[in-house]
Parts: C-alpha cells; structure tokens; sequence
C-alpha cells in the first residue's frame, strides 16, 4: 500500500497542518478521527486493516486529517465565541485548503479532469463533524458514514448559542430547513449513512431527532439503529465499515 505523509501551513489556521493519504488511485476519502484524535489514528486504531482491501485494489485514496478539538468542542474552560470560531477556521481549513488538494491528487492518480466528489467518515466525534459538512457542503461531500455520532451540541456547549454555533449544529439547522430547500435534492442525489449501536455510551436518541427531520424533509438519508449489545467502541466500528463501505464505494 502507498502511503504518503505531508505537512501543509494553513492560513484559516495559523498554523501546520499534517495529515496522511493512503492509497494509489480511487475515490478521494477524507477520514476524521474521534474527540481530539490526530493524523496517525487512522493506522494506530488499525482501522487501515478495515480498508486495506478498498485501498490496495484502488478504489478509494484515504486522507487522514489532524483534528482541532481540543482548542473547540473539548475545551470546556474556554470561551464559547472563541472555541466555536475556532472551529469554523478549522471547517474552512479543511474546505478551503484540503479539499483542493484531495482534489488534485485524485485527478492526477485517476487521470480525471474537474472536481470529484469526496466522501466523508469518522467515528464519535468524528461522525459530527462528518454529518455537519456532508449537510453543509454537499457539492463536495457527496457520500458520508457517520458512527456513534452524539448530534447535540449542549453536551459541549450547555446553553450557549450564537450564529457560528447555530450553523454547526445540524439537530439546529435541520429543524429550520423547508422541504423546498434546493440542499434536500443534492442529499437524494448524494449518498449517507448515520450509523448507531444503543448499547453503552452510544446516545441513540441524538440520531433519532435528525432521522425525523430528515423524513420531513424527503431527504435519503440512511439512519440504522444496531443492537442493545452494540457499544461505542471500534471493533464494532470495524464491523459497520465492512458493511457500509461497499455500498458508499458503489462495490455491490
């Protein structure tokens, strides 16, 4: 398998930026790790093993990504404006900076011209942050896996809110959003999966209040529900992307 490391200076950032990318040629796949996880945790919690087969054979190019969450969503000290801000630059780091060079090395290892859509997938954590750029951009995230995702954003945020909060909360936005908004038929033409387990630590509840909103609205959006024995823990991680991977790669 190649496997390439850079380090990239970001400008929303202010600051370097490292990441991994695996893979030869295929869809452009952007991994985000769990809470205030790195790069390397792609390979350290042997989900690479998971996707090898995918990778090797050429059909998807995994690009790992560092995370911000320490200085946002965890830090429950600081500043809610500032933490929140804070993210946003890392959401316009990742669209604005990353996705053009995912994009142009996809092109250059496929021999493909324009602008491929990219698919996005995380666990805990990084299931948020993946269902919030698959909802928010979906002219570039045009497939996503999500697992054991929590989409309520008082558990980090308590009782704050401002419009940068708002427009990262999608429990928030999607209760607002009308049937008639031209994003419901980019979500029917796209592809996403919200996977939970109801056994410990998941919160089921959190993916039950998006999939009612996404039945108001018409948009197809997978929401599966597994077992009472199914915890927040990556083996069954493992287990879903075996199982969904296939279908988001179009391989059955």
């Amino acid at each position: 398998m190649e496997i390439q490391y850079f380090k990239h200076y970001s400008n929303a950032l202010g600051r370097d930026m490292e990441c991994k990318v695996y893979g030869h040629k295929g869809k452009p796949v952007l991994f985000i790790p769990c809470q205030d996880g790195r790069y390397v945790d792609f390979e350290n919690f042997k989900m690479i093993d998971e996707w090898a087969k995918w990778i090797e054979e050429g059909h998807a190019m995994v690009f790992s990504i560092d995370t911000v969450d320490k200085e946002t969503w965890s830090d429950q000290y600081g500043l809610p404006s500032s933490r929140i801000n804070r993210h946003e630059r890392w959401v316009h780091y990742i669209v604005d900076e990353f996705v053009p060079f995912m994009r142009n090395m996809a092109n250059e290892r496929n021999g493909w011209s324009g602008y491929p859509g990219i698919m996005v997938f995380g666990a805990s954590m990084g299931a948020n942050h993946s269902v919030n750029l698959f909802l928010r951009f979906p002219e570039i995230f045009d497939r996503m896996l999500a697992m054991s995702g929590i989409y309520n954003n008082s558990m980090f945020f308590g009782d704050y809110m401002d419009e940068v909060l708002y427009m990262n909360s999608p429990a928030l936005y999607l209760q607002n959003m009308q049937p008639s908004h031209p994003y419901v038929e980019r979500y029917n033409n796209n592809k996403g999966i919200i996977c939970t387990g109801q056994g410990a630590w998941e919160e089921p509840d959190t993916l039950r209040w998006l999939d009612t909103n996404f039945k108001r609205l018409g948009a197809d959006i997978w929401c599966d529900y597994w077992g009472y024995d199914v915890n927040h823990d990556w083996p069954w991680w493992y287990k879903q992307v075996q199982y969904f991977v296939p279908k988001l790669l179009g391989l059955e």
